[in-house]
């Protein structure tokens, strides 16, 4: 700002100012803000011996985030059985990076169901394993959280789905944006290529043992869950720790540096992209520049291994001056549209997408249906929960009538489920059980981001 400019020609600083650092907090290692500081000032810079940096420092400050909870890998080793003797147990880890003697474990696959009734792989590294996957990320974060544009959204400390979101909603709202190309890569954690990923990876890192580091965990086994096991030639596993920051990574170079260098250089007008890991929406004043991006994509997208997936792939025309016409997009689980707002005004409008309701209402249903036997504080409890999970993503201003809808299908699904657990004669009657939920036995919709919180009867 010219506010800026005018303050240094009254009294320049008297040494420089060092950059604000995205992604780290203050309680992380010094090296880690050296690194960051060092990454943002020089973007040219490759870094060298990072794999000294995987010393007991930084395995412990990842022990404690580390998900404690989670399910354990082939193994059977637990966070608890570790933490029994646990600076000895890293201490002995440490020994095994310093002489290579490191060897990245099986990852054990489980399949976990999706809305559309297909099922989801889902890797589970080794405890070991996604301790120091978490402390290798967080030196990757440090350098690559400086490079990361503002497009990019998922998976960074400080940023999420929701703020994509509300970031798509503003370009769309404020901007001169009429034609929209929204994308998803078919398979994208299962067809990243692993040769290209360690290239991009040594435009910024110079250490063979630490890329080595992640080869192996690319490269690790994978186990079925009928035993056999499969050496991937390809992709991550969805699960590992630092899968996330590497698919950010990859498509850091694949879509975003090619879209704000090359793209937004040869449209006629303006254009935007908003990126949520492999899900992204694509904002462009005139249709033929957004016609070109939509046929140029799949090219880009296969010089680095990557197919779009053809039937979440779509351009469509989407402005104010053709409210009611039925275009309509999804994005993160909204979908958008516009419509008039109460004062006649074109108003870019999102509600909870069909497909993501009927999930979360089946979801919701099947979860008291099995859980009824419950003493009542637990089962109020445990429904409570998850009604207010589902608030606090949902619950953005304009989705009321869509989280009202989730809370009365919660509400009468209890009503009759619980009125099934002692044969013929019922629970409790229909009056005494709305006089309860009227008290406020279970929480009632919210809005909780985006404005002011309100609630609804």
């Amino acid at each position: 700002m010219n506010m800026g400019k005018d303050l240094t020609e009254v009294r320049s600083p008297q040494r420089p100012l060092v950059p604000d650092i995205v992604g780290l907090e203050s309680d992380e290692p010094t090296f880690l803000r050296g690194i960051a500081i060092k990454a943002a000032t020089n973007k040219q810079h490759r870094f060298r011996d990072l794999y000294r940096c995987l010393d007991a420092e930084l395995l412990l400050h990842a022990w404690a985030d580390l998900n404690k909870g989670a399910a354990s890998g082939v193994d059977r080793v637990t966070a608890q059985a570790y933490a029994q003797d646990l600076h000895a147990n890293i201490q002995h880890l440490v020994e095994r990076l310093k002489t290579k003697r490191y060897r990245a474990k099986l990852v054990r696959r489980v399949y976990i169901p999706k809305d559309n009734g297909k099922q989801r792989p889902l890797g589970i590294p080794a405890l070991e394993d996604r301790l120091v996957q978490l402390a290798c990320a967080r030196v990757l974060t440090a350098i690559y959280e400086q490079d990361f544009l503002e497009c990019s959204y998922g998976y960074r400390k400080g940023r999420g789905a929701l703020d994509a979101v509300g970031e798509l909603t503003k370009e769309l709202q404020f901007g001169p944006y009429h034609y929209l190309v929204e994308a998803d890569i078919r398979g994208f954690f299962d067809q990243m290529d692993h040769d290209v990923l360690l290239e991009m990876l040594g435009q910024r890192i110079d250490d063979r043992a630490f890329l080595g580091l992640i080869r192996k965990w690319l490269k690790a086994g994978v186990l079925e869950t009928d035993g056999k096991v499969i050496h991937p030639q390809t992709g991550t596993p969805q699960g590992g720790i630092v899968s996330p920051v590497l698919a950010n990574v990859y498509l850091h170079h694949a879509l975003d540096l090619w879209f704000e260098g090359t793209v937004k250089e040869h449209v006629a007008g303006k254009a935007a992209i908003i990126r949520y890991a492999d899900d992204w929406v694509c904002a462009f004043q005139h249709e033929a520049d957004a016609e070109r991006f939509y046929r140029t994509l799949p090219k880009r997208l296969k010089r680095f291994g990557l197919e779009v997936a053809e039937e979440k792939t779509n351009c469509l025309r989407f402005s104010r001056h053709h409210l009611g016409k039925g275009k309509r997009f999804t994005f993160l689980g909204f979908e958008f549209y516009w419509d008039k707002d109460r004062k006649g005004l074109p108003r870019v409008k999102r509600r909870t997408a069909p497909k993501k309701l009927q999930g979360a209402c089946r979801r919701i249903k099947e979860w008291i249906k099995d859980n009824r036997h419950l003493p009542k504080r637990q089962f109020v409890s445990g429904l409570n929960r998850r009604l207010t999970g589902h608030y606090n993503y949902f619950g953005i201003i304009g989705n009321g009538k869509s989280i009202n809808r989730f809370y009365r299908w919660a509400t009468e699904c209890t009503y009759k489920w619980l009125n099934r657990r002692g044969g013929k004669r019922k629970s409790f009657s229909q009056e005494a059980f709305w006089r309860a939920v009227n008290r406020g036995l279970f929480r009632p919709p919210r809005i909780v981001a985006g404005g002011r919180r309100r609630v609804w009867a």
